[in-house]
């Protein structure tokens, strides 16, 4: 099911029908700067609408503080880590989904941009606790999309 909310999609997902919203992209440096723009009034959406899922698609410079400052401040906002070779990924974000945010990050590879298999040989190259590897991968988004 979609529903409109201004500019943004959100969608019925996962088997509990979670509903999520993933249209508030943070953008990336390729991107004209209105459309990281976006990350900005999500603040606010998470606050007027708690019982929404929000997940920030893209790591993205300059917007990676505000996405991690979001997730950390708010339950129902998390970040995924698709578009990006996680080789490229800021350094406050594998520090983020390393430790406080450990529960709050979702792997997303940006097929067939970039394959998973580079994706995966990128990620095992970061600086993560070991017990970590698996939330990101699968654990975290199994339960936030209720699957």
């Amino acid at each position: 099911m979609r529903h409109d909310l201004g500019d943004q999609v959100l969608l019925n997902v996962g088997s509990g029908g979670t509903e999520v919203c993933t249209a508030l992209v943070q953008g990336g440096p390729w991107l004209p700067a209105r459309v990281g723009e976006i990350s900005g009034p999500c603040l606010g959406v998470a606050a007027d609408f708690p019982e929404l899922t929000i997940i920030l698609a893209h790591p993205s410079v300059p917007w990676q503080d505000e996405a991690i400052a979001i997730a950390t401040h708010k339950a129902n906002v998390f970040i995924d880590l698709s578009g990006w070779s996680p080789k490229y990924f800021p350094p406050q974000l594998v520090h983020a989904a390393g430790r406080m945010l450990k529960h709050k990050v979702l792997f997303g590879s940006d097929y067939p941009l970039i394959t998973p298999d580079r994706w995966l040989a990128d990620f095992s190259q970061l600086d993560l606790p070991a017990d970590v590897r698996p939330l990101i991968l699968k654990d975290n988004a199994a339960r936030v999309l209720g699957l």
